[in-house]
């Protein structure tokens, strides 16, 4: 198992945003090999832009794997989006991962002037062009209705197109159809539901005449604070979620807060169950929580 950080994009107690290039430098020191950001245009808490924050980050990543876990193409328009992912691509090397998704936020859609209803025929559509501009496979028959772009200059390899999916099985026939890779969501699924949805997504994929190559299964959006202290996991756990609208009964089994070794287990339940990479996101102290990862967690697992 792989592990990737979300960069810290929200301010979740006032304090600010935290510096971006030492969590970056915590992530390439302790064991990391990627770095994601996600997208919102509007939020609850304020929150960075994603691309441009990955585009900040660029020269202190190293070799480590750039990401969007997930970025949203129908809002952003996947013509400008194409031009932002072919951009990070050639400015990290080749070394970008392009995860899109169609989002689950009215407000996004609404600050945009999408109607949210629409958004599923309109990200199939969206991925197509992105497929068409971004990679070597031709875009299948459309209406037409975004174009696609002769991107110039053109990436010099095709960039891999990871589809984020809850996991149903529509949306597993989804990602095995248009993707390159699975992006769940963690506070979203459980190892059982990761194993079920595995299989369905090998079916599909055996369907399309692709189960030959391989196809990365990743894990985003895992909320982590590392602790020994049972009040300060309460704590942290009951803000998150508050913040997400969750039970924090029902949230605490699908996230990392809590003693080192209960959250070396838990991953270990989803490393079974076929995830490849799972991508972390403190929820306190980012670049501390990030330190402790690396050396009470990665070692266990990698």
């Amino acid at each position: 198992m792989r592990f990737g950080a979300h960069l810290p994009l929200i301010d979740f107690d006032g304090s600010g945003i935290p510096s971006l290039a030492g969590y970056v430098d915590a992530a390439r020191d302790t064991g990391f090999s990627a770095i994601s950001a996600n997208d919102h245009l509007v939020f609850q808490r304020p929150w960075l832009d994603g691309i441009v924050a990955l585009s900040t980050v660029v020269d202190r990543s190293a070799d480590l794997t750039l990401a969007t876990t997930v970025a949203l193409p129908v809002v952003r328009g996947p013509v400008a989006l194409a031009k932002a992912a072919a951009a990070l691509d050639a400015l990290s090397g080749g070394r970008f991962v392009l995860g899109v998704g169609a989002g689950s936020s009215a407000a996004d859609y609404d600050a945009a002037g999408v109607p949210f209803e629409q958004r599923w025929p309109r990200f199939d559509e969206a991925v197509r062009v992105l497929r068409a501009s971004l990679t070597d496979d031709p875009a299948p028959a459309s209406d037409g209705s975004y174009g696609t772009p002769a991107l110039e200059p053109r990436p010099a390899r095709p960039i891999p197109i990871w589809i984020g999916s809850w996991g149903s099985a529509a949306g597993l026939r989804r990602v095995a159809r248009l993707g390159d890779g699975w992006l769940a969501s963690a506070y979203n699924t459980t190892p059982d539901q990761i194993s079920a949805g595995r299989d369905v997504l090998h079916r599909a994929l055996e369907s399309a005449g692709r189960g030959a190559r391989p196809f990365p299964i990743a894990l985003a959006t895992m909320w982590t604070y590392l602790t020994d202290s049972e009040a300060e996991s309460r704590t942290r756990l009951d803000a998150l979620a508050r913040m997400l609208g969750r039970d924090p009964v029902a949230l605490a089994d699908q996230v990392l807060i809590g003693p080192a070794e209960a959250c070396a287990a838990k991953l270990a339940r989803y490393a079974d169950a076929g995830v490849d990479t799972v991508f972390i996101w403190p929820v306190a102290d980012p670049i501390t929580q990030l330190r402790r990862f690396g050396t009470s967690v990665i070692p266990h697992l990698s």
